[in-house]
């Protein structure tokens, strides 16, 4: 039997449709789960634009159905409360506030102790997934912003990473959510780092309170803030196709790449102050966490993969300071439709640029794959739930390997994989982490685990 750590994200909804022993049974017992995350938020049905569509819109234009039934459906709209009743007190310094609990708190509330309770008894860790920067009803002040101040065009609504107003309703969801359920492992924090699904993400934070954080650790932000502007604009006009032909040819842009340093050098001390902020807010997870729930409590962060951390500024080599694991998303139908987003902004803005090059330009900065034959951005895209992600094994297993090497033995790693998409590209997919010197792997999320899936989890993972 496979003594390495597996886990599953569980949402809520589907406990309370398939019970509490009949998730449970299926995650340990088709697929040897050794861990469970789970959000305390309760469900239930709604009517058409009431709440939440489930599954979720991804990429903003997701065609993805869930793979299990959900109160008989595969794809509908969903009402949520939370689990407990918050304690308003613990957020008396900060603007956000916790959700109001309702009905459905006093209906289905007791569900997530009970699951919590039932999968430490069979010996399951349990964690709580939840975003590192992204509190419910996002102010505008704490938007990141362009070189410019204007608002970037987002995939991710995620807030400022060095905004005090986040920080403390972070401080206080945590301490809201050990107070009610201290048996808990740990906290798995989403994204605590800027997402660069589209091209403007990557371009994130200017505004004012990283302003603030830069001068007083050191960084000359008001360079650094021209310079990267400089930049945004170089990319937004005066791209050209003999610029990118470096990057789509055999080097993948080596040369080029310090070329490009040479020519817009507060580049690098841009990137710095990012993998900074990044740092700090993991250490300010950490402390919260020491705080409200004690040292043994274990802090995971899920990630973005590399070569794409360099723009999130999430370091793998510094995290283990603050981090017990780490998970690195091999969410390949998010790298396929990246090309597709940068792409088209790039070529907006660049007219007469080469769609072919563009193509094999950003397939190479992203590391899509050993040998890139793409010549359309309609190569990539977001694939439909029947069409296999277009991202061959090569790059994945390159990617697993760096993030080991980066982090070493100072923490785990535990890549996140995502269950949407046909069953025997999803098995590929989970091969690849089984077969690879990670410590473990989650599985986002159960509701795309048909029982096929899981029996051939179960199945890869026991041999």
């Amino acid at each position: 039997m496979n003594s390495r750590f597996l886990g599953i994200t569980v949402m809520t909804d589907f406990i309370l449709n398939e019970g509490v022993d009949g998730v449970l049974d299926n995650i340990t017992r088709r697929a040897h789960a050794t861990a469970v995350a789970i959000n305390p938020t309760v469900t239930a049905p709604s009517d058409e634009g009431i709440g939440s569509y489930q599954p979720p819109s991804d990429a903003g234009s997701s065609p993805r159905l869930f793979d299990r039934p959900l109160w008989g459906k595969y794809g509908l709209w969903v009402k949520g409360a939370p689990s407990y009743v918050p304690d308003a007190s613990y957020y008396s310094d900060t603007p956000y506030k916790p959700r109001k609990p309702g009905v459905l708190t006093e209906t289905h509330g007791e569900i997530i102790e009970q699951f919590i309770d039932a999968a430490l008894e069979r010996g399951l860790k349990v964690y709580f997934q939840t975003g590192a920067a992204t509190p419910s009803g996002l102010l505008e002040d704490d938007v990141p912003l362009l070189p410019s101040g204007a608002r970037p065009v987002r995939m991710a609504e995620t807030g400022s990473l060095a905004s005090e107003a986040i920080r403390g309703y972070n401080r206080a969801y945590v301490r809201d959510l050990m107070n009610r359920y201290p048996q808990v492992t740990g906290f798995r924090p989403d994204w605590p780092e800027y997402p660069c699904y589209k091209l403007d993400e990557a371009f994130q934070d200017f505004g004012p309170h990283v302003a603030t954080w830069a001068g007083a650790h050191g960084f000359d932000f008001e360079r650094i803030r021209a310079g990267v502007g400089d930049f945004y604009d170089y990319l937004h006009g005066s791209l050209t196709n003999e610029d990118l032909s470096a990057f789509a040819g055999a080097d993948r842009g080596r040369a080029a790449s310090i070329g490009l340093l040479r020519r817009f050098p507060v580049v690098m001390e841009w990137l710095r102050l990012k993998t900074a902020l990044s740092l700090d807010l993991l250490k300010h997870w950490r402390e919260s966490l020491d705080m409200y729930g004690g040292p043994d409590k274990e802090l995971s962060a899920n990630a973005f993969m590399t070569p794409l951390t360099l723009w999130t500024g999430l370091d793998f080599g510094q995290i283990s300071k603050y981090c017990d694991a780490v998970s690195p998303k091999l969410y390949t139908m998010h790298w396929s439709v990246m090309v597709e987003f940068w792409g088209r902004q790039l070529m907006s803005s660049n007219p007469g640029l080469s769609e072919e090059v563009v193509v094999r330009a950003l397939a190479h900065l992203f590391d899509l794959g050993d040998h890139i034959t793409a010549t359309r951005i309609s190569d990539f895209g977001y694939p439909e739930p029947h069409e296999p992600h277009p991202i061959p094994n090569d790059c994945q297993e390159r990617k697993i390997a760096q993030v080991c090497a980066e982090a070493g033995d100072r923490m785990h790693v535990t890549p996140l994989m995502h269950g949407y998409g046909p069953h025997d590209d999803f098995i590929r997919r989970f091969q690849i982490v089984a077969d690879s010197d990670a410590h473990g792997v989650w599985i986002n999320r159960y509701g795309y685990l048909s029982d096929a899936k899981l029996d051939a989890v179960g199945h890869i993972w026991k041999s």
